[in-house]
């Protein structure tokens, strides 16, 4: 994969977020962090990148994300749907991306296949103190 490690765990970091319509459940994905170091000429930020690997109808609870965090996120593989803050919903299929300013709410987060599994990588640029990156919404 020619893929940056930094651009591919931002894209899983946004994966995190997500619900799913047709279920009140949360049948979210397996989240593993890929890269993790501090900036060394940005003091007190860090970077973060996690991959989200949805199953086939997977998805994440609503969620918002760290204050401090920028995020990119990038669709390795498979199909995901996806809705920050009062954005429109889309679906970014696999090499597409996005990104999300600090603070951001993000109500929709899943994998767009009943029957395929997707991976995405999500990148975050967050205050080094900022241990949470994701907190459900009540």
């Amino acid at each position: 994969m020619k893929i940056p490690t930094v651009i591919a765990a931002a894209s899983a970091a946004i994966a995190i977020a997500s619900a799913s319509p047709m279920s009140a459940q949360d049948v979210g994905g397996k989240v593993t962090t890929n890269f993790e170091q501090t900036i060394p000429n940005i003091p007190g930020k860090s970077l973060i990148a996690v991959v989200v690997d949805y199953p086939p109808g997977g998805a994440s609870a609503p969620h918002t994300h760290a204050k401090s965090s920028f995020i990119y996120a990038y669709v390795i593989s498979g199909s995901i749907e996806s809705k920050v803050n009062d954005g429109a919903t889309r679906v970014y299929k696999a090499a597409e991306s996005w990104s999300e300013p600090p603070g951001a709410s993000h109500s929709i987060s899943r994998n767009a296949s009943r029957t395929e599994p997707a991976k995405l990588l999500a990148v975050f640029v967050v205050d080094t103190d900022d241990k949470a990156l994701t907190t459900p919404v009540k």
